[in-house]
């Protein structure tokens, strides 16, 4: 019997509880996040894109090429996870090529997937990286999976911000905004 949605759901953020407890580095922990959704939505494909250097950076993933992992970037808008990034919205896709937004990076080794969902990561109002999911089967993510990546995606915030791994947060209308602490 396959596990339900909410049961998947419940895994994450159990799991999510004890990822973030462990002593380990940001991307340590990045990298055991996306294993954890991979796993508990039996999902070939988990990734985390954050903004660096004004790009979306590919920064881990469990079902990609490992290799593409802090080479693949995308500018704002480009791709679907560039579209999230850039509206701050999330996209639920049973085919992802058939969005007009999709780009496809061959270094990836993504071409067999056809679900994608992905939702943004937010700090102080703006998007700093995205979330995303893929399966190699057309399906649409069911509301309490999207919600479970929701909550990851802000609790990942957190700690991106308290590593500094991403760009300082930007205001509306894309300016970067530094807080008087971040120098």
């Amino acid at each position: 019997m396959p596990t339900s949605a909410a049961t998947s759901a419940r895994e994450i953020l159990t799991g999510l509880h004890e990822v973030m407890a462990k002593r380990g580095s940001a991307q340590a922990k990045l990298d055991r996040v996306v294993d954890l959704i991979a796993e508990a939505m039996k999902s070939e494909v988990c990734s985390i894109y954050l903004m660096r250097d004004n790009m979306l950076e590919l920064f881990a993933t469990h079902g990609l090429r490992k290799e593409a992992v802090h080479v693949t970037r995308l500018a704002l808008g480009e791709g679907l996870v560039g579209t999230i990034a850039e509206e701050g919205r999330i996209l639920n896709l049973a085919e992802a090529a058939n969005h007009p937004g999709f780009v496809y990076r061959p270094e990836t080794g993504e071409e067999r997937f056809h679900s994608f969902a992905g939702v943004p990561v937010i700090r102080r109002e703006s998007p700093i990286g995205v979330l995303a999911v893929q399966h190699a089967e057309p399906r649409r993510y069911e509301d309490v999976e999207i919600e479970a990546l929701q909550t990851v995606a802000m609790v990942l915030s957190e700690l991106l911000a308290s590593a500094r791994l991403v760009d300082a947060a930007r205001g509306r209308g894309g300016k970067a905004v530094r807080s008087a602490s971040s120098g």
